[in-house]
């Protein structure tokens, strides 16, 4: 009996200990959720000093930043706050060069961030190319000009498209224009544009009777311009593609990293295919 006694004595103290084990174990396992639970919840401002993101960006982009896209990765991250410079690519490519102050640069066209990582001006390992984009023919809304395709361009007084030697835009009309035989004859009613917002204003307020943007310009004046054609895929060596990288000078590359990585996400694509453009990357 007395053997019995000390038995049950034995196996309730190691009951005793085995259970206090378990609840220390529990209580480890509740307090590492907890703090997981914690970190991931470390989008909070406090926890990072403020820092402000110099965007240079193709003048195409300028909209979906501004009223979408921004105000959404400021959301995400409270303490980057992002600026945006627009303006054509050839002219933003040339600012970096000489020193601009900017953190990410988003190109309308490769040439530009091409010039650039072979100049160790932009990471060349940060480079993703985003989006693709088409090439349009518009007329004003109310035009009473006969201009239903490029072949009709004959028909108009003044045809605006971006300067080739700076406008990517410019660039993709012309290389379409030219592989339709358009190019040459169009010399003397053609109207150069600084950047592709200035010929898609020109054609919606009616100083030219037909301009050659992309497609996403078209989609913001919808009231004001039409679009009555777009250019064959065969008259264009390449896709209109829109690279996206980190500035090698910046002094915020995380942040500039954290910025691309967003953009990459469906909610930010999304945004993107609204205003007409078209994701880039690969499944």
């Amino acid at each position: 009996m007395k053997k019995f006694v000390k038995l049950f004595a034995v196996l309730s103290l190691a009951l005793i200990a085995l259970s206090a084990c378990g609840s220390s174990d529990s209580g480890k396992s509740a307090a590492s959720s907890s703090t997981k639970a914690k970190t991931e919840k470390t989008s909070s401002s406090e926890k990072h000093d403020p820092v402000t993101l110099n965007l240079a960006a193709a003048a195409s982009l300028k909209y979906s930043f501004d009223d979408k896209l921004i105000p959404m990765f400021q959301k995400a991250y409270p303490w980057i706050t992002v600026k945006g410079t627009y303006d054509s690519s050839g002219k933003l490519q040339t600012q970096i060069e000489e020193g601009m102050d900017a953190d990410v640069f988003f190109s309308a066209a490769t040439k530009q961030m091409t010039a650039l990582t072979d100049a160790n001006l932009v990471d060349k390992d940060s480079v993703v190319d985003l989006l693709e984009n088409k090439v349009v023919l518009i007329i004003p809304k109310d035009s009473k000009e006969d201009i239903k395709s490029f072949d009709d361009l004959s028909k108009a007084n003044k045809v605006a498209v971006g300067d080739p030697a700076s406008v990517p835009a410019g660039q993709y009309a012309k290389e379409a224009l030219t592989s339709m035989n358009l190019w040459d004859g169009l010399q003397d009613k053609l109207s150069l544009g600084t950047n592709v917002t200035e010929v898609l204003n020109w054609v919606a307020e009616g100083s030219a009777d037909a301009g050659v943007v992309y497609a996403t310009d078209a989609a913001t004046m919808k009231d004001k311009v039409k679009v009555v054609a777009t250019a064959p895929a065969d008259s264009l060596k390449t896709p209109v593609v829109y690279p996206i990288g980190i500035v090698t000078a910046s002094k915020h590359k995380d942040e500039a990293k954290l910025l691309i990585d967003y953009l990459q996400k469906d909610d930010a694509m999304k945004v993107f295919e609204d205003y007409g453009f078209k994701s880039n990357l690969k499944k």
